[in-house]
């Protein structure tokens, strides 16, 4: 530094700044040099320069500042600062951009030939398929590749050497490695280990596990990729095979499910198509390229199996197993229902039996299976069902060896017929005098319609006539009407309910008109009355003389038989001397 503002004087320069205060520069107080004491970094330091008077210690000129440009060098190679060190891709990745990513930073001066650089893969074991990288921005690469990856190469990862370099003169660069580990895929097909498989077995019967088959797949166990999945190709058109899959040996288990009569009378065989695939659909490489899909795919491997059916005995067939026939209920026994039409291929002895029949109301024809009405039949039994059906079973049985059996079922749809007539619900009412007039009356019919209701009421004699009346007449119900005041007592009504068709019914109803209370009748009480001791005593002495002639009448008159007076009055208590009668007597108080 140089200061000509003031001559003969001494000066004293001084320096400060942040490069100042960390060490990196000082300056000779007496002759200005300013001196670099340690390796700077590229940046710019701004710098604050000061001349003072050596005497008063004043500043003799203005501050003088001013920034430091450090000139870059090429002191810094590139760097990975994000890079994974181990990834997982499929061994049938389809070629192009894995999913790995790659930054890297160079921390000299932007934009100089010191601070751009390259990465690139230096080297890869295997060598195939090739791995390149890709520019995503400016410190970014992704990992690519062209060709297939092979799990069944060793080792089954694959590592990377990736290296980042700069331009500057010289170059500096650095290097990293990743690690990438191949997931096996469905990438070789399962084989059958035998050309050709035969078992036998029993018609008429289902079989377990009745033949294995053996497969050989290069693919890791236990992955779909291995996991084999076997089907029918052809000769199982009835579905009466099944395949399945053992998951511990991945053998296909063979087995029969459907018990089905095969038709002949000598053992036979029954061909099969086999074929197996992976659960995982299948991919190849060739030529280097992935296939995945299309015509150049291998087609699965197949196998014949031969399965010999040992000939057994066929139970008899009904040339239909369900018969629906309609009959009209209470129809005369005796009548042929049905007659069934049964052929055995192995024998033309057989016989019939029945098996089902709840209501006993059916015989059948051991040798001809007729079927014959023993019974008249009810529709409204507890045997036939909500839908009117009554279902019969019969089976036929052959004489092989161990004998065969089937079975036939017949819906016997019954038609109703007019064969209940109307009844009432209950026979005895209380009518409440204090309350009301009039009473309905509810009816029941077994018969369905239109041999139910609604109905017709009308009273049986003309006495009942003067003193009631039905309103309304017609209908599911009927209405009992008082035509007048009725003293309290008992009263029987002779009724005819006729149905749609006119089958009628005789009902009598018994009435009882009383003084009610929530519909229950009860008694008057007596009036009440005070005595005094003397009507108190001649009431016991007259009560004891009653007792002593009762008893004697009561002697002399026990071989007599009792004769019964007509009561004559108000209708206030009316004898039916019925054994079991509902009603309670009802005592009227006058």
């Amino acid at each position: 530094m140089y200061n000509n503002k003031v001559e003969g004087k001494e000066f004293r320069f001084e320096i400060s700044g942040e490069a100042v205060d960390l060490g990196y520069l000082t300056i000779n107080e007496t002759s200005g040099d300013v001196y670099v004491n340690k390796r700077i970094d590229r940046e710019i330091i701004n710098v604050v320069f000061d001349v003072y008077d050596t005497e008063t210690a004043q500043k003799i000129d203005k501050e003088l500042a001013f920034n430091v440009v450090i000139k870059d060098i090429n002191d810094n190679p590139p760097k990975f600062t994000e890079i994974p060190e181990a990834v997982t891709v499929d061994e049938n990745q389809e070629e192009g951009l894995l999913e790995v990513q790659v930054i890297a930073q160079d921390m000299d001066e932007r934009n100089t030939i010191n601070s751009r650089f390259n990465i690139s893969v230096i080297a890869q074991h295997p060598p195939e398929p090739k791995i390149q990288t890709k520019w995503i921005d400016e410190r970014i690469v992704h990992l690519n590749f062209t060709g297939c990856f092979n799990y069944e190469v060793k080792p089954v990862f694959y590592v990377v050497t990736l290296q980042a370099k700069d331009h500057g003169d010289p170059p500096l660069s650095s290097t990293a490695e990743i690690t990438i580990n191949i997931v096996d895929r469905n990438t070789n097909m399962p084989v059958f280990k035998e050309r050709e498989y035969q078992t036998k077995a029993s018609e008429m019967e289902t079989h377990d596990d009745l033949l294995r088959l053996a497969v050989e797949d290069k693919d890791t166990p236990n992955t779909d990729g291995w996991r084999a999945k076997y089907f029918f190709i052809s000769g199982n058109e009835e579905d009466i095979f099944k395949l399945e899959t053992d998951p511990i040996t991945n053998e296909g288990i063979l087995s029969i499910i459907k018990v089905t009569p095969f038709n002949y009378e000598k053992n036979s065989w029954v061909d099969l198509q086999v074929g197996v695939e992976n659960i995982e659909p299948f991919s190849k490489c060739e030529n280097g390229k992935l296939i995945k899909q299309g015509s150049k795919l291998y087609p699965p491997d197949s196998v014949s199996v031969k399965v010999l059916m040992v000939d057994s005995n066929d139970p008899p067939e009904f040339q239909k197993t369900k018969v629906d026939l309609f009959e009209k209920e209470e129809s005369e026994p005796g009548k042929v229902l049905f007659t069934p039409e049964v052929h055995d291929p192995d024998s033309t002895s057989f016989r019939f039996v029945l098996v089902e029949d709840p209501a006993n109301w059916v015989s059948v024809d051991e040798k001809t299976g007729e079927i014959r009405a023993t019974k008249k039949m009810d529709r409204e039994s507890p045997f036939v069902d909500a839908d009117n059906v009554y279902k019969v079973v019969i089976a036929a049985i052959d004489d092989g060896d161990p004998p065969a059996s089937s079975s036939c079922t017949i819906s016997i749809h019954l038609r109703d017929t007019n064969d209940h007539k109307p009844q009432l619900v209950n026979n005895s009412i209380i009518m409440c005098g204090n309350m009301s007039n009039k009473m309905m009356l509810s009816v029941i019919d077994l018969d369905a319609d239109p041999y139910s209701g609604p109905f017709h009421f009308s009273l049986d004699n003309d006495d009942n006539k003067k003193q009631w009346k039905l309103d309304p007449y017609y209908g599911q119900q009927g209405g009992l009407i008082n035509l007048k005041p009725l003293s309290y007592g008992n009263y029987s009504i002779s009724l005819v309910i006729e149905d749609q068709q006119n089958n009628i019914g005789r009902e009598t109803l018994e009435v009882v008109v009383c003084d009610c209370e929530n519909n229950t009748c009860h008694v008057k009480k007596a009036l009440s009355f005070h005595l005094g001791v003397p009507a108190i005593y001649s009431m016991i002495a007259g009560l004891l003389l009653f007792l002593i002639l009762l008893i004697g009448f009561s002697c002399s008159c026990k071989k007599h038989q009792f004769e019964q007076t007509e009561d004559k009055g108000y209708q206030t208590l009316v004898k039916y001397n019925r054994e079991g009668h509902l009603l309670k007597p009802i005592v009227s108080w006058l």
